[in-house]
């Protein structure tokens, strides 16, 4: 695993190089202006050319990515890292660097757009969110760096902006070199393509393991999503006993192959039902209990919400106590057992097992999906070779893939086969009809005779594997107009999602203070403090920015501990509200008579833990959630118009802030600002999902069940 964490830290060098090239490109205008006497218009053309710039490249990143990868994408930005640097650093006029801000737009751009998605495609589940919090340690760490430098280079007698702003090619050197040579593709793009084989190798590479064959059948699962086809099903999964088959005489039930000869579990529908959920059904203490919807909360935030409430607290061993002896229970035999010996990829990926008398009980088989790990080359696929049956269909987060057919067993259909998601909660049933008695270890009702048993909560659709061979998968990616896929209800429930984060995330004033906090601060008469160190106004100043970018780093570093336990949404709920504080507390001393130092202190701090605590939830958070709640099929698009948002209202206030603060003063900018987060914390608390642990291919399901249209959302248990 960690090879996975060494990956996206390697692409996070493009977040770091954006976070410097900010930070140079606000110190070295100092300079700038004093060589070429530029005006205030010149200024902020230099400044926001790069925002310009990336909002056009935006525009197109997403469904270039789409076409050609992720990686090329990444390589670009690196490239343009260094041009950009090269050509500022010979820059003789304004022209030139202009230029050099253009070709940096692009890089900064590609980097911001695509790094997140990235990462969030190459991450497994469980550890997600860290992964891609490394986005902004780096950009704050570039900052910091950037600043740090730039404040020795004040002490000189002559600073050298050039050198500033040049010097960003030599990390963009080890940025391309890294993309080229080490970076993978992601393996959600190569299955989009058909390009099995290598995505099996990326897979590999990345988990440790040789048995990647759970995961590579859910990639493959991900390019065709349920939608209205989706239903919510409910089992208990106990052990096979006799006792139980003669109970469940007649009923419906699932037959679980384990890696020996026989039935090791049963998978029994909740009161013999295997179709949508009752709400009375729901409201019960199963796994997606309580999902009703008061006022105007979003019905799937409820849906989501009461899955996690339902996940059993992780410490030490619990995960694993949660999905105890999964693999035994949902993994097939080996190749020359009686379960599975003449498979064919054109064939039903099913291998139906029993005899007349058990379909009389009208039992289904549940198996695993044939892997394509023992795959030799694509010809192998196109004559239907056997391949070898997995042994893993854990997917993360405690998740399964297993397979059943809707037809029955013998059937046959290649249209019967059905994906099911299960999802095991092992304290959610009573057990006292199948298992005589219990133990209580560690909060879990673990039977002591008769094996394990457990109440399991699962997503069932069709499968794209039961109608398409693997051969044909890029057509599967492709079926339809992809901007006709942005008009599906699930897609559209996303994008309000995102974009409305991406919104917010500005009218919250983060750039408001990123790029005109040294005149907040210089207001406060900051410099004073700072006088009796000896330093000139502009290296007191680019001294508290170091100040304030450190102390963004710690916060950070907790965000990254937290974004996988908290959860992303719990995070935005109690960190918003500080922001509220801090910006409060600019208003209110506006209107106290304060001496000197108060007020210094007061507007040092409300600025410091403002834009700290920004960065570890509202910074960052938005770009996680983009990146994980699109469909693999127009994920690139879809973050294209989400990054194109983040762009536009970037540009936005950074060129009304000025306009505003004259207009308003402070109090009143704040005051603005103030309403922002408000309005940022209510939309979170209504309409924004916790997504921590959850497979993408997962989440996909869950915003295109929660969007059904015509469907009475009762039958679902939502509201």
């Amino acid at each position: 695993m960690m090879e996975v964490v060494i990956v996206a830290l390697a692409a996070t060098l493009g977040n770091l190089l954006m976070g410097w090239d900010n930070s140079t490109v606000a110190a070295g205008m100092t300079y700038i202006k004093k060589e070429f006497v530029v005006d205030a218009t010149i200024e902020g053309i230099i400044v926001s050319m790069s925002f310009i710039t990336g909002t056009i490249v935006t525009i197109f990143s997403g469904a270039v990515s789409d076409m050609v990868g992720r990686r090329p994408m990444l390589i670009t930005s690196s490239v343009m890292y260094f041009l950009s640097g090269l050509v500022m650093f010979f820059a003789p006029n304004v022209a030139v660097i202009l230029v050099a801000r253009i070709v940096d737009g692009v890089a900064i751009a590609l980097a911001v757009t695509l790094n997140p998605l990235y990462i969030s495609e190459v991450a497994p589940a469980d550890i997600r969110g860290q992964l891609n919090t490394f986005t902004q340690f780096a950009c704050s760490g570039g900052m910091f760096l950037a600043y740090v430098m730039v404040f020795f280079m004040s002490l000189t007698d002559s600073p050298s902006w050039r050198l500033m702003l040049g010097v960003i090619s030599i990390p963009a050197v080890a940025y391309f070199l890294l993309t080229v040579f080490y970076l993978p593709e992601s393996p959600r793009w190569l299955v989009s393509k058909g390009r099995l084989l290598e995505a099996e190798k990326v897979l590999k590479r990345l988990r440790g393991t040789d048995d990647v064959s759970g995961e590579l059948a859910l990639l493959a699962e991900g390019l065709s999503p349920g939608g209205e086809a989706t239903s919510i099903e409910e089992y208990v999964v106990a052990p096979a006993s006799e006792i139980l088959v003669n109970q469940e005489a007649g009923k419906d039930y699932i037959k679980l192959y384990g890696p020996n000869e026989g039935v090791t579990m049963v998978a029994q529908p909740v009161n013999g039902q295997g179709s949508l959920i009752s709400r009375s059904m729901l409201s019960q203490q199963g796994s997606f209990g309580g999902l009703s919807s008061t006022g105007l909360k979003d019905p799937i935030v409820n849906l989501f919400g009461s899955l996690h409430e339902s996940n059993l607290p992780e410490s030490g061993g619990s995960r694993s106590m949660l999905i105890h002896n999964a693999n035994s229970i949902f993994s097939m035999g080996e190749p020359d057992s009686p379960f599975g010996t003449n498979d064919n990829l054109h064939a039903p990926l099913m291998s139906f097992q029993g005899g007349a008398g058990e379909r009389a009980h009208g039992s289904k088989d549940m198996l695993g999906m044939r892997s394509t790990s023992s795959l030799r080359s694509n010809s192998s696929l196109a004559h239907g070779n056997a391949v070898e049956t997995p042994k893993n269909t854990n997917i993360g987060g405690g998740w399964q893939l297993v397979y059943k057919s809707a037809d029955g067993v013998g059937g046959g259909k290649r249209e019967g086969l059905q994906r099911v998601y299960l999802h095991a909660e092992p304290t959610a049933v009573s057990h006292s009809q199948h298992v005589s008695s219990f133990v209580s270890t560690s909060g879990y009702d673990i039977p002591i005779d008769g094996g394990e048993a457990y109440q399991a909560a699962a997503l069932v659709s069709q499968s794209v594997l039961g109608t398409h061979d693997l051969l044909h998968l890029p057509e599967v990616a492709a079926k339809g107009s992809k901007w006709r896929a942005l008009l599906e209800p699930g897609v559209k429930r996303a994008l309000v999602v995102g974009i409305g984060l991406q919104i917010l995330q500005q009218a919250a004033g983060i750039n408001g203070f990123l790029y005109y906090a040294p005149q907040i601060l210089e207001q406060a008469e900051i410099g004073a403090l700072l006088s009796n160190l000896g330093l000139s106004s502009a290296s007191a100043s680019f001294l508290v920015t170091i100040i304030t970018t450190f102390c963004m780093l710690p916060c950070i570093a907790l965000a990254i501990r937290l974004m996988d336990i908290s959860g992303r949404r719990s995070i935005m709920l109690y960190t918003i509200p500080i922001l509220i504080v801090c910006l409060l507390a600019l208003i209110i001393k506006q209107f106290l008579e304060l001496n000197s130092v108060i007020n210094a202190a007061i507007t040092c701090i409300s600025v410091v833990v403002y834009e700290s605590v920004f960065c570890m939830g509202f910074g960052v958070i938005p770009n996680i959630i983009c990146a994980e709640i699109f469909p693999t099929s127009v994920r690139g698009i879809c973050i294209s118009l989400t990054s194109l948002t983040f762009w536009g209202c970037t540009l936005i206030v950074t060129l009304v802030f000025p306009t505003l603060l004259q207009l308003l003063g402070p109090p009143g900018v704040f005051g603005l600002f103030v309403l922002g987060c408000i309005i940022s914390w209510t939309f979170v608390y209504l309409k924004v999902p916790e997504t921590k642990g959850m497979p993408l291919e997962v989440i996909i399901e869950f915003f295109a069940l929660g969007a059904k249209p015509g469907t009475d959302p009762a039958a679902i248990g939502i509201k």
